[in-house]
């Protein structure tokens, strides 16, 4: 027989790091149903390949999404929907032939080794080095059923295409037949095929026939042995010139041929009906899978190295074409469309949804009632034939014979073919999260727990875990000693008090626990836990004084610091996330189902756990087609939020509650970057940078913390000092925020607030500094109605003066004028309000004092209002301070005021313009008192007298 020979080409690197001996690796490749794209992927790169069938010279576009090396593909009937499996435990979904990512739609805890989809699409089952086979609902995430059977790694897996039954074998050559609808075990074949052994290049193998007749499994001569559907039953072998086992084996779309490729470098060519190889290459290396194109008479191969090609005019022409006269039951389907393919209607309730990077998607609410497709042998009744109500496992047929009679059936003709119907796939809301946390990685230490105070870690050893509690600053807090933990936590929380634990659900006897560990306590013994029978914990947050918990039955549990369980709350839709500071509980629930486009609905509560109240609740807004990655407290207290598109967002009382967006990455990070959300304070963001195959930090080597600039996105302004728009704007937030908490320590106790006003002041008097240079950049880009605009934001009355001063340097009379004009009437307002105060304290005085409480009326300058944050009509009077805090203020004055005419030098403007600016903001430097005002509107003789003897901004003659 002829032997000719076929040239590869380089789709993957081969990586000696990984799979077996001499950089062999399992590499995958498969066809779309319209032949027009090819996939590839290998064991040894975390890339997959969508490759151009009509133009192979072209690029190839390139999916990097997974961490580690991808183990198997599994594309949707309809070609829309493109599952891989990785050693990274996850599987992912992708739109295809776009590429686009679209969700985790599960995670294992070892790798995945096999995937494949069922003849509608409904159902994905992925399997690996875990113990189960998982049956994935692919209309919205959730595991429809777990198959336990297997003693070894499961590495082939087959759907009947009749839609009964699910075929797979491990690593040790045994072959499972189960019933879908039962999720029982039909058949056991032990040790029917090879054993593989830990050689990860060479997996076991098993395939359906087009017309689901027989099971196709790699024999222990090197062959291939035919099983019967029904009884599993030996039915009949192909064995020819394969000189070693076998590794992989495929049926040509009409199950007339079949392709096996051997250990012996050999990929054979075989007629099925008549038992003999027809065809046969050799090559240079093992083929390790092989896909026959769905139109025209093609082979698709790839080897252990990487290199991909085509076989052409696989059967000879004389013999009748691989891809004439498909069984019914195995044509491709488009009855379930879990994307929507390009130029198509959308589906009514839009696509999959993105469920994050890192969610488990194991779990989540029903599905809407899907229509399902029928043929002329579906029962009448369509309740028949579901699973739980979501009908994706079909009712087991009767025996053998009426299968085939209904195969006769369609022989005859009488059968059309199957009608299909656009699916409406309901959009997945996403899973809920612990802040902090990272992923399950088998043999690494991962974070249970990662905030701006500390970490805590933990790594799986033989059914139990090893954790450690660490704090950033080792003299802020106290040395924790490390704990075995045999529960299995996967979520942890911390504070300086101490620490929270859960796990979830695993099984009847392994319910959900909560666990709090304190640091300190003049008891003994003051550990707690407690065990939740029917729900599982999703969520912890903790506080002063308190532990939270949410569960699967959306209830609040608030338990206090000694285990009380204090509270129980309903909360309204299932938990997304929650976060704790002092006394606040921040709560992040599903408001209701996605939209159509995907966006999340998410819904925040804040809880005073103190009093018993809840002062702030509404709708969490995310960027479009973004999911929630990160949410916690600043360290001021200030409820945050970070998206997966990279904003994060602060919320504020302004504006009756509005969420503020304080930072963009899109600005600031690279494209290879991604950034691990920690924490924040006033100014700076920080975080953990990551690069953009890795999606969280690693324990070791230890991650640093990257401190990045808060900043507003704003639009790019015509005056060129978007830097100085942005601290504009971050003053007045932290004025606003200054204000509040005055205003919420004078009503609480009349507790003493002068730290709260010296800190009011100085963020006053810098807000002041950066308004004099905004207003300098305003007059050098002559927009003169945004520096009047600007000047009547100044808060004191030396800044005021330090504008005038300013604009009369620059030959701007108008313009001085006018700010002329704005501070007398200022002044006036000001002279007015005193007048009025005084009169009103004077009346008082008076009626207490015919009380004979005369003595308790407070007299003197502390009855001078102080000042307001309300930057439209500031106040220039201010309580009256002793002189050493009056000297530490203009000493202050003096150090910061000569920050303005260097930062207006480096803005380009003109030396007039610099001169000006100086002359601007000597006013802030002087030693006079800065809280009164001026015997005249314009500085006397006697008070230029007082002005330091030169100027500090400019350069002293050498």
């Amino acid at each position: 027989m002829k032997i000719r020979t076929l040239k590869l080409r380089e789709a993957h690197k081969p990586s000696p790091g990984y799979g077996a001996a001499n950089g062999s690796s399992f590499c995958s490749i498969l066809w779309d149903q319209q032949a027009r794209h090819l996939v590839t992927a290998s064991s040894s790169d975390s890339g997959i390949s969508i490759h151009d069938a009509l133009l192979p010279s072209t690029t190839p576009k390139i999916l990097r999404h997974h961490r580690d090396g991808v183990t198997a593909l599994a594309l949707s009937p309809n070609s829309t929907c493109l599952a891989s499996g990785s050693i990274d435990n996850s599987v992912k979904l992708y739109r295809f032939p776009g590429g686009e990512f679209e969700t985790n739609i599960t995670r294992f805890t070892l790798p995945i080794r096999a995937l494949a989809f069922n003849q509608s699409g409904s159902m994905l089952a992925a399997a690996g080095d875990d113990d189960g086979i998982k049956l994935i609902n692919t209309v919205d995430g959730s595991i429809a059923r777990v198959l336990k059977g297997h003693k070894g790694s499961v590495t082939g897996l087959a759907f009947d295409p009749m839609g009964e039954y699910l075929a797979s074998v491990d690593s040790m050559g045994t072959v499972l037949f189960w019933e879908l609808q039962s999720g029982t075990i039909l058949h056991t074949l032990k040790g029917v095929a090879p054993n593989t052994g830990l050689d990860t290049s060479l997996v076991n193998i098993l395939s359906w026939s087009p017309d689901g007749e027989m099971l196709a499994v790699p024999g222990l001569k090197n062959d291939v042995v035919m099983y019967d559907r029904d009884t599993a039953e030996k039915v009949f072998t192909l064995r020819g010139d394969h000189l070693l086992p076998l590794c992989f084996l495929s049926w040509s779309p009409n199950g007339k041929y079949m392709a096996t490729s051997g250990l012996d470098r050999q990929v054979l060519i075989w007629d099925v009906l008549k038992k003999q190889d027809i065809d046969r290459q050799k090559f240079e290396d093992r083929i390790c899978c092989m896909a026959w194109k769905p139109v025209g008479n093609t082979l698709a191969v790839v080897d252990v190295s990487g290199k991909y090609g085509l076989w052409e005019s696989v059967i000879p022409s004389s013999m009748k074409s691989p891809t004439d006269d498909i069984p019914q039951s195995s044509k491709k389907s488009n009855g379930l469309m879990l994307f929507e393919e390009e130029g198509q209607e959308p589906c009514s309730s839009g696509s999959l949804g993105d469920l994050g990077e890192d969610s488990v998607g194991e779990s989540g609410p029903p599905s809407r009632k899907r229509i399902r497709k029928r043929s002329e042998f579906d029962e009448d009744d369509p309740a028949e034939n579901t699973l739980d109500g979501f009908g994706l496992l079909p009712q087991r047929m009767a025996p053998k014979r009426t299968h085939y009679s209904a195969r006769e059936h369609l022989d005859k003709g009488s059968n059309e073919e199957l009608r299909s119907t656009a699916m409406s796939v309901r959009s997945k809301m996403q899973e809920a999260f612990q802040p902090g946390v990272t992923p399950v990685q088998p043999g690494k230490r991962r974070f249970l727990c990662y905030n701006m105070l500390g970490t805590i870690t933990t790594m799986e050893y033989d059914g139990y875990s090893h954790i450690e509690i660490d704090f950033h600053d080792t003299s802020r807090g106290p040395r924790v000693p490390a704990m075995t933990d045999h529960f299995g936590f996967t979520m942890a929380c911390l504070n300086e008090n101490g620490s929270v634990f859960a796990n979830p659900c695993k099984g009847d006897k392994n319910m959900s626990t909560l666990m709090y560990r304190p640091f300190s306590s003049w008891a003994n013994n003051s550990e707690w836990s407690m065990r939740f029978e029917g729900e599982e914990v999703k969520v912890v947050a903790l506080g002063v004084h308190w532990v939270a918990a949410i569960t699967s039955l959306n209830y609040l549990r608030i338990f206090t610091e000694g285990g009380l369980q204090k509270h129980i709350l309903s909360l309204d839709g299932p938990a997304v996330t929650a976060s704790g500071s002092k006394n606040q509980l921040a709560v992040v629930t599903h408001a209701s189902s996605c939209l159509p486009s995907s966006d999340q609905v998410l819904e925040f509560q804040v809880f005073d756990i103190r009093n018993g109240t809840r002062p702030s609740r509404g709708r969490l807004p995310l960027s479009p087609g973004s999911h929630l990655i990160w949410f916690g407290f600043s360290e001021e207290g200030l409820l945050s939020s970070y998206d997966s598109k990279g904003v994060l967002r602060v919320f504020t009382s302004q504006y009756g509650g509005s969420w503020l967006p304080l930072f963009s990455a899109n600005k600031t990070k690279k494209s290879d970057e991604n950034y691990w959300v920690v924490g924040l304070n006033a100014n700076k963001l920080f975080c953990i940078v990551c690069k953009s195959t890795e999606v969280f930090p690693q324990v070791m080597p230890k991650p640093i913390l990257t401190l990045l600039d808060l900043s507003f996105p704003l639009a790019s302004s015509d005056l060129g000092a978007d830097v100085l728009e942005n601290e504009f704007i971050l003053n007045n937030l932290h004025l606003f925020q200054i204000q509040k908490r005055i205003e919420e320590s004078s009503s609480d106790d009349g507790r003493d607030t002068t730290e709260l006003d010296d800190e009011a002041f100085s963020t006053e008097a810098a807000q002041d500094r950066c308004i004099l240079r905004l207003i300098a950049s305003c007059c050098n880009s002559d927009k003169l109605v945004r520096a009047t605009e600007l000047v009547k934001l100044l808060t004191l009355e030396k800044s005021m003066k330090g504008a005038i001063k300013l604009v009369t340097a620059l030959k701007l009379p108008n313009l001085a004028d006018r700010f002329n004009s704005i501070l007398e009437e200022r002044m006036l307002i000001e002279t007015k309000g005193m007048s009025e105060t005084a009169g009103v304290a004077v009346s008082q005085g008076s009626g207490l004092a015919r009380n004979g409480t005369a003595s308790e009326v407070p007299s003197g300058p502390s009855c001078i209002p102080s000042s307001s944050t309300t930057l439209s009509a500031p106040r220039f009077f201010k309580k009256v301070v002793n002189r050493g805090e009056q000297k530490g203020r203009n000493d202050h004055n003096l150090q910061t005021a000569r920050e303005v005419q260097p930062e207006v030098a480096s803005s380009g403007g003109s030396t007039e313009l610099r001169t000006a600016a100086a002359a601007g903001t000597q006013e802030l430097n002087g030693t006079s008192n800065p809280f009164l005002k001026s015997s005249s509107n314009g500085p006397t003789k006697e008070t230029t007298s007082q002005r330091p003897p030169s100027n500090p901004f400019k350069k002293s003659a050498k």
